[in-house]
């Protein structure tokens, strides 16, 4: 029943992606190299939720494969998980250009694609990477500081936010915060503690 389910999620999310890959919606549709949709597991416990497509992601088409991308996955394997294991997203699909953060605009226009993603993958915990997903999607514009340790609800899904990782890399000292959020997120996901 779980391998009909997960086939069934992967072709929801293929045909999906199909559907708005040729979005024109924003001027963001006019500067991308690629529509960057989304990947990992269709049947993902936990997903992450980032901003935006950096240069490298636009490239590929994949998110999180820069520096920051790497860091994420050197986060998501100390958590005793591995990429394959969760769905990663962002709030918008194209790179806005020179990295800027995404328009009030381009998030609106683009936050109804995130929301069937994350109806599609149903996922048991939900973690917010930055202060553009936290805005876009708790409507919350505190610090990221003030609202860490805190468990949120989209819909009736935890959620945790954290520092993005690019924020890591500028801030390094940053780190032990963000895994206390991930310990948190482990809780959350399945009662492991990780130390």
């Amino acid at each position: 029943m779980e391998a009909v389910q997960q086939r069934s999620k992967s072709k929801m999310l293929q045909q999906f992606r199909n559907s708005i890959c040729d979005c024109q919606n924003c001027p963001l549709s006019k500067t991308r190299k690629s529509f960057v949709f989304g990947s990992g597991n269709p049947n993902a416990e936990l997903l992450f939720i980032g901003e935006a497509p950096g240069e490298q992601e636009d490239l590929e088409g994949e998110p999180f494969i820069g520096k920051a991308g790497q860091l994420l996955t050197n986060i998501i394997t100390a958590m005793y998980l591995n990429r394959d294991d969760v769905y990663i997203c962002n709030i918008v699909k194209c790179r806005p250009p020179n990295n800027r953060n995404p328009e009030l605009d381009e998030i609106k226009r683009c936050l109804p694609y995130l929301k069937k993603q994350i109806r599609i993958v149903r996922p048991k915990v939900i973690c917010l990477l930055g202060k553009v997903a936290i805005q876009a999607m708790l409507k919350d514009t505190n610090s990221i500081s003030s609202l860490r340790g805190t468990i949120f609800y989209l819909g009736k899904i935890p959620t945790i936010v954290t520092y993005h990782p690019a924020a890591l890399l500028r801030n390094p000292g940053w780190k032990s915060k963000v895994w206390d959020d991930m310990k948190l997120v482990r809780s959350q996901l399945d009662g492991r503690k990780l130390i």
